[in-house]
């Protein structure tokens, strides 16, 4: 049986984990097929041959994304000429609309069917996208209910397939098993620490969490901190800050990726924004959202926006479910104080609670199956 190649691009670890379950979905179906292009550690694991690593692409903000922009550039340009010869039946980027919609658009002119997977967040800002989209892609895969109208009103074949973390992450968490596996106590306040997936997030961020790690420790002195981590680079950062500020007395915990368990085992997470506070509120674990960029890039994405919200609970709840603390505003007194009323109101934490079981329940869709379905519709039948 000759195989069928399906290139792919995913830019970070969320899409790493996006891209991988879809892959697992679609051969489930299809032995025959063949992945190739860029990919993290997740997708490599399931058999994709990853021209370039996902980490190349994993930088945030506009002042960021400048200092790399001759490196990123040169390996799409590179990518498409190697796309273009090899002609895959069909092209899937998975987020990284900035790097894959120019991709797509390419391709598509070229003949190559485009598969979008997780909608930007034309709903959120820069609206203006719509019609470049819908040039550049033969079909959306979207991750939340409200976005499936948004492009059959620009004429984009959509399909709403739910989150695949919903599916993956169990509805009821036993936190004392997860505890338990960790070698945690049962009875002390446990805090996760999630500064994010991209090594520029770490230059941000680590030390910011470590000073807000050392006020909650003097405000609850037998506290555990547990710091998934997804890759060695940032790792490495986060503790080079730790020595920097001389914490490494401190309980910290340090986890190669893990971030589901860190979660079910806490009481309460800080998160920087970003799929981790989806993944927080699947487990139904209290949070305060934070991020910090250049003010460069800050400006010119805040100018941009539509809605109060950028934490993805609080866009799917329509509502602040839990506090959003960002750039100027993010300082280890105010995320110290924000953590600390959450661990300590058992109202407050209830409601937060019962919102997450609701954001849940409606993106528990089969998503890995749904997108899979829709993909499958543009490849070639089995020779």
């Amino acid at each position: 049986m000759s195989a069928v190649t399906i290139a792919m691009v995913a830019g970070e670890a969320s899409g790493d984990m996006l891209a991988t379950h879809l892959m697992q979905a679609l051969r489930r179906q299809r032995p025959d097929l063949r992945f190739v292009g860029i990919g993290g550690p997740k997708m490599q694991a399931a058999g994709c041959d990853a021209w370039w690593p996902s980490e190349k692409l994993a930088v945030m903000g506009y002042a960021e994304v400048l200092k790399h922009y001759r490196e990123i550039t040169g390996i799409r340009r590179q990518l498409l000429s190697r796309l273009l010869k090899e002609k895959p039946a069909v092209f899937i980027g998975v987020d990284a609309p900035d790097f894959n919609l120019w991709l797509e658009r390419r391709l598509k002119d070229r003949g190559v069917p485009t598969v979008h997977y997780v909608s930007p967040t034309v709903w959120a800002w820069r609206a203006e996208r719509l019609p470049k989209i819908a040039r550049a892609v033969s079909h959306m895969l979207a991750l939340y209910p409200f976005e499936a109208e948004i492009y059959r009103k620009q004429g984009v074949p959509v399909t709403y397939v739910g989150h695949p973390l919903a599916d993956v992450v169990p509805p009821h968490i036993d936190r004392a098993e997860v505890r338990e596996r960790l070698d945690l106590p049962a009875d002390a306040i446990v805090f996760a620490l999630l500064p994010g997936s991209r090594q520029t997030e770490l230059q941000n961020l680590a030390e910011l969490y470590i000073e807000t790690a050392k006020r909650l420790h003097q405000t609850f002195p037998a506290a555990r901190f547990l710091v998934p981590l997804v890759s060695r680079e940032t790792r490495l950062l986060f503790e080079e800050a730790l020595w920097r500020l001389n914490a490494q007395e401190l309980p910290f915990t340090l986890m190669f990726g893990h971030a589901q368990d860190a979660l079910a085992a806490a009481d309460c997470a800080l998160v920087a924004s970003g799929t981790a506070t989806l993944e927080a509120a699947l487990t139904k674990t209290p949070m305060v959202i934070t991020y910090r960029m250049s003010p460069f890039s800050w400006r010119l994405m805040n100018r941009k926006r539509y809605q109060p919200w950028v934490g993805q609970p609080n866009i799917l709840a329509g509502r602040f479910v839990v506090p959003e603390i960002l750039q100027d505003d993010a300082t280890a007194e105010n995320l110290s104080q924000a953590l600390a009323n959450l661990v300590t109101n058992a109202e407050v934490k209830r409601l937060v609670v019962h919102a997450f079981e609701q954001i849940h329940h409606s993106l528990r869709q089969g998503s890995a199956e749904k997108a899979a379905a829709a993909v499958l519709e543009y490849l070639p039948e089995p020779a």
